[in-house]
């Protein structure tokens, strides 16, 4: 699927849902499926650490047959959730893909307008850090 197909579907997803409860709900249960692939102790470096987050929040990139494979941790719930929401979007992409990406999905399902001002910087933060994988690698 696109980067758009899948923003299409996480919209969708919300959209069903009309009460914030309900929708912070389906961000723990992103969060739940993360877990299931466990990101690695070894991984949780300074060097992988996100600055602009109010938890703690990992990100490793690297690239497999073209497309970047993107994994990612955090030390709170809902960031975790929030983290699964944009590897589900942007992970086994090229990085040219997400460079040209328009992330309009975190608008769309109003997740700017229900966090706090810090937690949407630190969304600001991830999508960076993203962006500057993609760049790094899309030079190889």
């Amino acid at each position: 699927m696109t980067i758009n197909e899948l923003q299409d579907e996480v919209i969708d997803e919300f959209e069903c849902l009309d009460d914030w409860m309900d929708r912070y709900q389906l961000i723990v249960d992103y969060a739940n499926e993360l877990k299931k692939k466990p990101f690695p102790e070894e991984d949780k470096t300074d060097t992988n650490l996100i600055d602009g987050c109010q938890s703690k929040v990992w990100f490793t990139a690297r690239i497999e047959n073209g497309n970047m494979i993107l994994r990612g941790d955090s030390d709170a719930l809902l960031v975790k959730g929030i983290v699964a929401l944009l590897l589900h979007v942007l992970s086994e992409h090229t990085p040219q893909e997400i460079l040209d990406a328009d992330l309009y999905f975190i608008d769309r399902i109003g997740l700017r307008e229900h966090l706090s001002p810090t937690r949407t910087n630190g969304i600001v933060a991830m999508l960076k850090q993203i962006k500057m994988y993609a760049l790094a690698l899309s030079n190889r």
